[in-house]
C-alpha cells in the first residue's frame, strides 16, 4: 500500500530527529578523541554534552540561514525580481502556505533549493542562471517543486543534513590532522596515541562513506514525490518537464556547492559527473514520470 502524503511527511519528520541523534553519536565519538588526545578528563566531557546540545538547537533554529550563508545566497529584490516573487507566491497560495523568502544565488548553472525549518520559515533560493532560462511556465514548475520539499517537511531534513554533515567533514578533518602531525597530547606520552592514530584513519575514512550513504538516504522517492506534487500545485507536469531538460543540458558544476549541501538542490550541483549514491534520480527518469501525469 502506498503510502499518503500525510504519513510521508510525518516519515520525514521522525527520520530527521533520528539523524540527529546519529549525528551527535558522531560528534560525540570525535569530540571523545579529543578529549582524550589532549587529556581534558571529566570537565571536557561535559563541555562536550552542552556543545552538542546547544550545537542542535542552533542549526534547528537557524538551519535555513546557515545553508543560504554556505552558498552566498542574498535576498531578492522585489523589485528586480519582481516576476520570480509573484510566482512564489501564486504557488504558495496553491499549495495553502505562506510565501516562503525568497533568494538569488550568482551562480551560472541553472538550479535552485528550498530550506527552512517548517512551512512559517522556509525560504527558496534560484540561481541567476535558472532566471536567464527559463519561461514563466518552466520557472513555475521549479518553484513548485521546491514548494513541495516546503510542504511535505523535506526541507529541515535536508537542511538539517547539510549543515550537520559539513561539521562532521571539518572535525573529522581537524582531528585527523592534529592526530598525524599535531605533535602533541597523549601520542607523546602513553600507548594510547596508537590507538588514536588507528581511530583517526578509521573516522578518516568513514566520514566520507557516512556523508555518501546519509545522501543516499535522501530517498529518490522524495523528488518524485516533489516532482509529482509541484505539477499537483499548478496543475501543469510540462513545464518542471521541460526546466529540468533545460537543467540537464547544463554540463558544467556549481561553484559554491559541495558535499555537504548538493542533496539541497532541485539537481545534481555537480552536473555532468556521476557521484555514487546519489540522492537524485536521473533526470530522463523524472521527465518520463512527469509527462506521464494526469492532473
Amino acid at each position: 500500500m502506498e503510502k499518503t502524503v500525510y504519513e510521508l511527511r510525518s516519515e520525514n519528520v521522525r527520520r530527521t530527529y533520528v539523524f540527529i541523534i546519529i549525528f551527535s553519536l558522531i560528534l560525540f565519538l570525535i569530540g571523545f578523541v579529543f578529549i582524550y588526545w589532549f587529556d581534558w578528563g571529566f570537565t571536557g566531557f561535559i563541555i562536550l554534552g552542552i556543545f552538542i546540545i546547544v550545537y542542535n538547537i542552533i542549526t534547528y533554529m537557524n538551519s535555513d540561514k546557515i545553508a543560504l550563508a554556505s552558498v552566498r545566497a542574498v535576498p531578492a529584490d522585489l523589485n528586480q525580481y519582481q516576476l520570480l516573487h509573484n510566482v512564489v507566491e501564486e504557488v504558495a497560495i496553491a499549495a495553502g502556505i505562506p510565501k516562503p523568502k525568497v533568494y538569488i544565488m550568482n551562480e551560472a548553472q541553472p538550479n535552485a533549493f528550498a530550506t527552512g525549518r517548517n512551512p512559517q520559515n522556509a525560504s527558496i533560493c534560484v540561481t541567476t542562471g535558472l532566471l536567464s532560462v527559463m519561461n514563466r511556465e518552466e520557472l513555475q514548475g521549479v518553484v513548485a517543486h521546491e514548494i513541495s520539499h516546503i510542504r511535505n517537511y523535506d526541507i529541515l531534513l535536508m537542511t538539517v543534513i547539510a549543515v550537520v554533515v559539513g561539521l562532521i567533514l571539518i572535525l573529522r578533518d581537524v582531528m585527523f590532522r592534529s592526530i598525524w602531525w599535531g605533535g602533541r597530547g597523549r601520542r607523546d606520552r602513553d600507548s594510547g596515541g596508537n590507538i588514536l592514530a588507528i581511530i583517526g584513519l578509521i573516522l578518516a575514512i568513514f566520514a566520507p562513506i557516512a556523508v555518501a550513504l546519509i545522501r543516499a538516504a535522501i530517498s529518490r522517492q522524495r523528488e518524485y514525490l516533489a516532482d509529482a506534487t509541484g505539477a499537483y500545485f499548478v496543475r501543469d507536469p510540462y513545464g518542471l518537464a521541460s526546466a529540468l531538460q533545460k537543467i540537464g543540458s547544463y554540463e558544467k558544476p556549481m561553484k559554491a556547492a559541495t558535499e555537504a549541501t548538493a542533496h539541497l538542490f532541485i539537481s545534481n550541483p555537480f552536473a555532468g559527473i556521476e557521484k555514487a549514491f546519489s540522492t537524485h534520480p536521473p533526470i530522463e527518469d523524472r521527465v518520463k514520470r512527469l509527462m506521464s501525469l494526469t492532473v
